[in-house]
């Protein structure tokens, strides 16, 4: 059975990594909770099914391989609800909640100021608030024939991902590599295409310890490189093309086999990309949410040993008052459900954060409270 478990999980992340595009999840109309139907769906006999009907959600591709797990979970254990949730970005995802045309958004950057008044035309009697779900690492994946153990540090990544250096064997990198075998290659960094907080976490830890020329945004604003939509576009990319070099998620470089770079932060050692290491540098995030906004500013410039700087924290963006009548209930069920131990649980094989116990009960007390 626990071979069968790990089996489920592989073909969940790479079906996830190979297919762009909604998942819509219907239910199974089995009454079986037990959890044998594979990773997520373990211990889901706690859900508490409320509501019924569709129930439609966007936003960060980032969470896309978490939110399959936990969608199948869902509804196989809540047959009268269907959850469609569709990975188009945390630009796309914001605006499209703000448009009232779904029940919460997935984003991996917190809401600005602006997006919280606009989005009191659609919070009737409220605003969104931002709720943390998924923590994990962004990691710098690549492809160089030759090169399997690689280190790089945030000023030679802010030089690469703004054309400025070109090639593999260039000194900066050879600096970093002493004595490993950099070939004559140029160097093809891709970023994304669409308005993406996976952009916006990756150009702020640029930004915070490298001297990234430009602003942080969740729009690309880098000169030079090739574009691709989603985490799953960039990480094929960088799969399928020598040279290239891109972010994303630890799950879709687990998924693809994706080699990822260490980074020099100036601790001891070069630090990995681990959803250990992650979770050390999440511990030091501040919450700068009011109210039951639960918002959280991560320290991008880390020096603790073991910390992994490029980290991100996806937030669930919902209404805290003014929902939808007729979504209400299964948003509140399913938000219960994938902040709970048994939710959460289900992460760290798929390449996330499980969230820290003291984020996670303050998660479920303000999810109880949507109204």
């Amino acid at each position: 059975m626990k071979l069968q478990r790990k089996n489920r999980v592989r073909a969940l992340a790479v079906g996830a990594l190979a297919v762009s595009g909604a998942l819509a999840l219907t239910a199974c109309g089995s009454d079986d909770t037990s959890g044998g139907g594979g990773a997520g769906a373990a211990k889901t006999s706690n859900i508490k099914c409320e509501g019924k009907g569709k129930l439609l959600a966007s936003g960060s591709s980032a969470q896309k391989n978490a939110m399959d797990v936990w969608v199948q979970a869902y509804s196989g254990a809540c047959k009268d609800t269907e959850i469609n949730y569709q990975p188009t970005g945390s630009g796309a995802g914001v605006t499209t909640f703000l448009q009232g045309q779904t029940a919460f958004a997935g984003s991996d950057s917190p809401l600005k100021p602006d997006e919280v008044t606009k989005s009191k035309q659609v919070c009737k009697g409220g605003q969104a608030i931002d709720l943390p779900m998924v923590g994990g690492p962004v990691a710098v994946g690549y492809n160089v024939p030759g090169v399997d153990n690689l280190v790089l540090d945030a000023p030679t990544l802010s030089k690469i991902f703004n054309s400025e250096i070109k090639k593999w064997n260039d000194p900066a990198i050879k600096k970093l590599n002493p004595g490993a075998k950099l070939p004559d290659l140029k160097i093809q960094p891709f970023h994304r295409s669409d308005d993406s907080g996976t952009t916006d976490n990756f150009t702020k830890y640029l930004k915070a310890a490298g001297g990234w020329k430009h602003e942080p945004a969740k729009k690309w604003e880098g000169e030079g490189g090739q574009a691709a939509s989603g985490s799953a576009g960039v990480s094929s990319q960088v799969k399928q093309t020598s040279g290239a070099i891109s972010y994303f998620e630890l799950s879709y470089a687990t998924a693809g086999k994706i080699p990822t770079a260490k980074l020099d932060t100036g601790a001891k050692a070069p630090v990995d990309a681990t959803v250990d290491n992650a979770s050390k540098a999440i511990s030091e995030a501040t919450q700068v949410g009011k109210g039951n906004d639960l918002a959280l500013k991560l320290n991008y410039n880390t020096k603790a040993e073991g910390a992994y700087p490029i980290t991100l924290v996806t937030n669930e963006i919902a209404c805290d008052k003014g929902n939808k009548p007729e979504t209400l209930a299964a948003t509140k069920s399913f938000l219960t459900y994938i902040s709970s131990k048994d939710g959460q649980s289900a992460l760290k094989e798929l390449g996330y954060a499980p969230l820290p116990t003291e984020i996670a009960d303050k998660v479920r007390k303000t999810v109880a409270t949507l109204s």
